[in-house]
């Protein structure tokens, strides 16, 4: 009598089993991270920081803030947010105005072409993304859409 050797999916199953809830949040972490570096390599503006974009993808979302706020919501100091608005400024992909409540306060806004480079950056990943999501077959999409349910709730915790 010959021993079948087991399925792949038998093998996946199998390893799924073994593993540590500490190395499934180790291995989670690192692939999370490695598609978040890749996605956001796709940038209309290669020279543009990624903490300069979060602002600019933020003023597109939400509208004109202080540097205050934007120091708050990004979770930096305000000079290092007057920098990073700074070459925003003279990349032309802002501005700064004075704000209609309190002619004191300055606010920063987003110009058209900072709504256009947000909108065309987030089509590149768009893009980039769905054509490694169709080369997977269904069983695995399929996955994914649960996993991604269960990583936003992770992450909305």
């Amino acid at each position: 009598m010959t021993e079948r050797a087991p399925s792949s999916q038998a093998k996946k199953a199998d390893a799924a089993r073994r593993v540590t809830t500490y190395e499934l949040s180790t291995e989670l972490r690192i692939a999370v991270a490695r598609l978040n570096r890749r996605i956001r390599a796709e940038k209309a503006d290669g020279d543009l920081s990624d903490g300069q974009f979060a602002v600019l993808a933020l003023l597109h979302r939400e509208g004109p803030h202080t540097v205050g706020e934007l120091s708050e919501h990004e979770r930096v100091t305000p000079p290092s947010m007057n920098r990073r608005v700074g070459c925003l400024v003279d990349a032309g992909y802002v501005t700064r105005t004075a704000s209609p409540d309190d002619g004191r306060k300055v606010v920063i806004l987003a110009t058209d072409a900072g709504h256009e480079l947000v909108e065309e950056t987030r089509r590149r990943r768009d893009a980039w993304l769905f054509k490694r999501l169709e080369k997977l077959p269904p069983d695995q999409r399929k996955l994914l859409v649960d996993a991604t349910r269960i990583i936003r709730e992770v992450a909305d915790s």
